[in-house]
């Protein structure tokens, strides 16, 4: 495989975490200092950036400044939710796109992002190989909603997960300081996949989390739901349950009262207010203290519980996509192959197609999800355990975390 020189685009694209910075991290540093890559670019605001050519010259930050985005949540560079058409029905942003690599002479992009931002790598790599504009495109993961198909799990997965843990942990403690009981509804993210949700369970099994846990892998029967509550707290005294946003009833509709109050640039749904309809429901038909709570953005930016096996494996997932497009690879996504077994947990980078990973979602296994459906079970317990290891401490001003501050100066052609 020839040396291929030129310059890179990295972008981010869909909603933030608090480790997505580290695996752009990685991208700019391997970049940095890889003499292939003459110059390194950040698109303003995902591709939305690129068509605009809104770019930032990242030669120019402060290297020091840079190391700093290992401890900074949201996207540094801006995202976007911007859906590319099908270049056979419609070619006109691909070639806006070419036009912008042709102009800035980019023969590398990476693009940091869920299953639509995979689709749209998947879209660009294969435009350019047609067009005949050599041009090596990689996706680097990023979801909390730990998707994507064929890799162990995604770059900010653990991190939301070791957030949502500890937030149940503490609200169980809370919830049982008074002598009169108490039923608290945690809602946690999740559209279509429960694994956030499922990471509540990490809490129950360290003695202090919810009692019940629903996911969207399987029908929610609100008959059956409301004879859970009853029983755990009849029980009890407290009962503490976890929902995802995405529960469904058989028929496919969300039980969220806001199923209905808009959607995001790629036809998704928003969804909210299931934990507030729930506690009502509740409180109603039981006549107890209820607390209806959604975690919300917390969740996706919570770099100080942060975990430290995902920002060393986001680092890495960032460096090995910059790595390997320098080696000749392109239209991939470097994911992750791991082993958990009497020797520990290990984690390998594995390359996958992207026309694989595009646009499939992967779900919670249904052997993973009590009988009940009301919990998950020690399978899934043992696969996210070793994921939420470690602390990522960063540095504080006046007892407050330091976030990188980057000059975003505007590239100039």
């Amino acid at each position: 495989m020839s040396e291929l020189k030129g310059a890179c685009i990295i972008g981010q694209s869909g909603g933030p975490t608090s480790v997505i910075n580290t695996s752009v991290l990685g991208a700019i540093e391997a970049a940095l200092d890889c003499p292939s890559i003459t110059r390194v670019l950040g698109a303003a605001h995902g591709i939305r950036g690129v068509l605009d050519d809104q770019l930032l010259d990242i030669d120019k930050e402060d290297r020091e400044e840079l190391k700093l985005l290992r401890y900074t949540p949201s996207s540094a560079l801006g995202s976007c939710r911007y859906k590319l058409a099908d270049p056979d029905v419609d070619d006109t942003d691909y070639k806006r796109i070419l036009e912008i690599f042709k102009k800035y002479d980019v023969r590398y992009f990476f693009y940091n992002g869920g299953n639509d931002s995979m689709d749209t790598c998947n879209k660009i790599s294969k435009f350019m190989m047609k067009s005949g504009y050599d041009c090596r495109v990689m996706g680097i993961p990023k979801t909390i909603d730990n998707d994507l198909f064929g890799t162990d799990h995604c770059p900010g997965y653990a991190s939301a997960s070791k957030y949502i843990a500890t937030s149940c942990m503490e609200i169980y403690q809370d919830a049982r300081v008074y002598d009169t009981g108490m039923v608290c509804v945690v809602e946690i993210m999740g559209r279509h996949a429960g694994w956030l949700t499922a990471a509540a369970g990490l809490a129950t099994a360290q003695g202090a989390g919810p009692d019940l846990i629903y996911l969207p892998e399987t029908d929610f029967d609100m008959d059956k739901f409301m004879a859970d509550v009853k029983k755990v707290y009849a029980e009890k005294g407290n009962c503490l349950v976890a929902v995802s946003e995405g529960i469904h009833y058989a028929d496919g509709t969300f039980v969220s009262e806001a199923k209905t109050s808009a959607t995001d640039g790629f036809g998704h749904a928003q969804l909210g207010g299931l934990a507030a309809m729930l506690a009502d429901k509740i409180k109603s038909e039981l006549g107890v203290k209820v607390r209806g709570i959604e975690l919300s953005l917390l969740q996706r930016c919570a770099a100080h519980c942060a975990s430290k096996t995902d920002v060393d494996e986001s680092y890495m997932s960032g460096k090995a996509a910059v790595e390997n497009a320098v080696a000749g690879k392109t239209d991939y996504m470097p994911g992750f192959k791991c082993t958990r077994d009497e020797n520990g947990y290990k984690c390998e980078i594995e390359l996958l197609p992207l026309s694989q990973v595009a646009n499939t979602e992967k779900k919670v296994p249904r052997e993973w999800i009590n009988a009940e459906g009301n919990g998950v079970t020690q399978a899934f317990i043992d696969y996210a355990m070793p994921l939420i290891a470690g602390d990522n401490v960063g540095p504080k001003e006046n007892g407050l975390p330091r976030f990188a501050k980057l000059k975003k100066i505007k590239a100039e052609a």
